[in-house]
């Protein structure tokens, strides 16, 4: 989920919600899936905004793709990518290192706790990570707090209701269900996307422009990246357990989950796509 860096952060930083659980894990299928995502696929609303020598902190930042993304647009600018998974971050700083970026950094931390000054960046960025968050709001006021007057916070997240599929599979309105359900119990909201433009402005940001953007998976390739990956993350990841312990699924229901993405993934008319809301919100 989130991250943070070595520098002393506000005495007025909130302390981190309680009963909160990453609903996606960091199973190997999940960082797959997680490594195909780049500025121009997951972040294009914000590339208006960036320009070289810019600060950027990207928070949650996964294995990185997006983070060293950035760092390469905005260089000589530093970026921070923040995550709080130590491997998750050693992966990402691997991933730097391989690519030749030497304007980024990885650190280890949380986003209820920023370990930054205030306003220390030009943009603070964060992808798919509101909607894993009891209080988001709280996380958003810390963005806020280290960005510098005149930068921006960024967010992006889903909106899983508002995904659509064919063919309509039994078993995939099944792993919606059970998703849903998953991602309540662990305090998060798996439709966070739709609520960003309010979410900010509940955390002081009034200057908000809110649009929207889509995934869509259709070809080949697509279909055993996106169905495959879930395939395997129903009965392997941590959703599994998360999704028996809570209550929403037994095995037998998550197998037939698994199976359906399998079918799914071999049906050449197969067509599935995830609305995103986002926000860019001035300091």
């Amino acid at each position: 989920m989130t991250a943070a860096s070595s520098t002393p952060a506000s005495p007025a930083t909130p302390a981190k919600p309680v009963a909160e659980r990453y609903t996606h894990g960091h199973h190997a299928s999940v960082l797959r899936t997680h490594s195909w995502r780049t500025v121009e696929n997951s972040a294009a609303y914000l590339v208006p905004h960036l320009a070289s020598g810019l600060d950027v902190l990207d928070v949650g930042s996964g294995p990185g793709t997006i983070t060293v993304d950035l760092a390469r647009r905005v260089g000589p600018g530093r970026v921070v990518g923040l995550d709080s998974v130590p491997d998750v971050v050693a992966t990402a700083s691997e991933l730097a290192s391989a690519e030749g970026v030497s304007n980024v950094e990885f650190v280890t931390g949380d986003a209820y706790a920023l370990d930054f000054p205030d306003d220390s960046f030009d943009v603070v960025h964060a992808h798919q990570v509101l909607q894993h968050l009891a209080d988001p709001v709280a996380a958003l006021r810390e963005m806020r707090r280290v960005a510098r007057p005149g930068g921006i916070v960024a967010a992006r997240d889903v909106v899983y209701l508002g995904a659509s599929w064919f063919p309509l599979l039994p078993g995939l309105d099944d792993w919606m269900r059970i998703y849903q359900d998953v991602a309540r119990a662990n305090g998060g909201d798996p439709n966070a996307g739709r609520t960003l433009k309010a979410l900010a402005r509940r955390a002081g940001l009034s200057d908000v422009e809110s649009t929207a953007s889509i995934w869509c998976f259709s070809g080949r390739a697509d279909r055993e990246w996106w169905g495959g990956a879930w395939a395997e993350r129903a009965v392997a990841s941590s959703f599994a357990p998360q999704s028996i312990e809570s209550g929403a699924a037994t095995m037998e229901e998550l197998q037939a989950v698994s199976a359906a993405w399998t079918a799914w993934v071999a049906d050449d008319d197969a067509w599935f796509s995830m609305p995103h809301g986002e926000i860019i919100a001035r300091v």
